[in-house]
């Protein structure tokens, strides 16, 4: 069966795993900004339904700013290794929890904050 000699090239895992998930960033480009959507929107709508089951109600300034937060953190790990993460995604990310803090501190009255 030569044929399937290239059929699939198995990751090199000889210098770790951080090998491993820069080929498989490089290899699906929409890996990254989808995995930081996911991050953002778990935080997000998992946020605002616990929130909404509690009391009736729910912040969505608060939980935006929490999710993309945490979208920010898990932006900034992925720039410990070099090829995981775009620059322009973690612009993104940073203008979006930047908007998001704004949008927070100008939604609220002033004795609320």
């Amino acid at each position: 069966m030569p044929m399937l000699d290239y059929l699939y090239a198995l990751p090199n895992s000889t210098e770790g795993l951080d090998a491993i998930a820069v080929q498989t960033a490089t290899a699906v480009p929409g890996l990254t900004p989808f995995l930081l959507v996911f991050v953002f929107f778990v935080v997000f709508l998992g946020g605002i339904g616990r929130q909404n089951l509690k009391g009736g109600t729910a912040d969505y300034p608060m939980w935006a700013v929490t999710a993309s937060l945490a979208t920010f953190l898990v932006a900034i790990l992925m720039t410990v290794i070099e090829g995981l993460i775009r620059l322009d995604w973690l612009i993104i990310i940073t203008v979006i929890t930047i908007f998001s803090g704004v949008w927070l501190f100008l939604d609220k009255r002033a004795g609320e904050v």
